[in-house]
């Protein structure tokens, strides 16, 4: 085989890549300017959580502790509504979105709402809270069962009650959302569920409050299977 023809099968065994290079070429302008776009959005997005985000996020901490001491005291509407010159939670949503602040205020405000009777209202706020604090999320989780329970939705309830089992894994929170899932699948009629949580209880959480009479949930559960 003569060189020329050694060149040839290479150019055209390669033939994907040639026109690789040669759609390079013909869009290099256009591919340097994706490129710098992707680098503008970059540093604006830095630039936005720096000088924007960053101090907005100080002040609603700030802002946020009078809340706080109204809600640790259970008086909701000022939790809710503020007092004296101090926002309330839903303020603070309203004023400081996309920050932490605003979302840890959606769990307050969801279980300020939850405690006054406005369930629906606290299944709004407390299904907003976005959070890698598996304690806060766990009982996000937990409240928004209760709100449903207190609604007789006992599917939605089941469901968030094993949310909050699965995310607080520890021995307090835990055996709490097992028992009171066993319940909802009781006033659900299945028997199976309930007695299969409430052994849960017993055998993983066994020094926890909830295992203390669990086995008087576990009768009466089998006693309907």
């Amino acid at each position: 085989m003569s060189k020329t023809q050694a060149d040839t099968k290479i150019v055209t065994g390669n033939n994907n890549v040639g026109q690789t290079g040669k759609f390079v070429r013909e869009n290099q302008k256009s591919l340097l300017f994706i490129g710098a776009a992707i680098v503008a959005m970059i540093v604006i997005y830095f630039a936005y959580q720096k000088f924007y985000i960053g101090p907005r996020e100080i002040v609603a901490s700030n802002q946020m502790h009078v809340a706080q001491d109204f809600w640790d005291k259970k008086d909701w509407d000022k939790a809710i509504n503020g007092d004296a010159g101090y926002p309330g939670f839903e303020k603070i949503i309203g004023d400081y979105s996309n920050t932490k602040a605003a979302n840890l205020a959606y769990f307050y405000l969801g279980t300020a709402y939850l405690n006054k009777g406005e369930f629906r209202k606290a299944i709004d706020n407390l299904t907003n809270y976005r959070g890698d604090d598996s304690m806060v999320a766990a009982e996000a989780y937990g409240n928004t069962a209760d709100a449903y329970v207190e609604l007789k939705d006992y599917d939605k309830a089941g469901t968030y009650f094993k949310k909050a089992a699965d995310k607080a894994k520890n021995k307090f929170l835990t055996p709490l959302y097992l028992k009171k899932l066993g319940l909802v699948y009781e006033a659900q009629n299945d028997y199976k569920g309930a007695d299969e949580a409430y052994k849960k209880i017993k055998s993983e959480y066994p020094d926890s409050p909830q295992a203390q009479n669990i086995d008087e949930y576990i009768a009466r559960a089998e006693a309907k299977l």
